[in-house]
């Protein structure tokens, strides 16, 4: 039977291994998930799925649903980001949200209560950017196609 320092244990190594396990001229340190990321098409995916086994395990461990998704949105933000060419895959070695995800789960195991306030600021202002972001591309998709209607004379007799 796994113990919780077992499984703690594991989870740990886990996102060591994808975020932190080779270490590179300069102290700088790069995992898996950054090097995976890199396998166009479907390595942010990859990266995707690896990265969901800390949010899955902390949620076997009782960690609250505002805490769950500021880590789910960290994933989120590394796979979304980090499938854009280039800036994508140094973004990826940079952002290292395992890391992230981890020491959220440390701190919600420790001090649940104000590591799920935090969190649940973190979790407005992250929808609000959202809405916004939203907003702008709805905004900007309609300019574009208003512009086109207007170049290419569409809807004009």
């Amino acid at each position: 039977m796994e113990t919780r320092n077992n499984r703690k244990d594991a989870v740990h190594r886990f996102g060591w291994l994808l975020d932190e396990s080779i270490r590179l001229p300069g102290g700088f340190r790069i995992g898996l998930d950054g090097i995976v990321g890199l396998i166009p098409g479907i390595g942010d995916v990859i990266g995707l799925a690896l990265s969901s086994v800390i949010v899955l395990d902390a949620g076997r461990r009782g960690v609250p649903p505002s805490i769950l998704l500021r880590m789910a949105a960290n994933v989120l933000i590394e796979m979304v980001i980090g499938s854009i060419p280039l800036i994508g895959d140094v973004f990826d070695f940079v952002w290292k949200a395992n890391t992230r995800n981890l020491r959220l789960l440390e701190l919600a195991l420790d001090d649940r209560a104000s590591t799920q306030r935090r969190s649940r600021v973190w979790s407005i202002l992250g929808l609000g950017a959202l809405i916004i972001l939203s907003g702008l591309i709805v905004w900007f998709l309609v300019q574009l196609i208003l512009w086109a209607v207007a170049t290419l004379g569409i809807g004009s007799v």
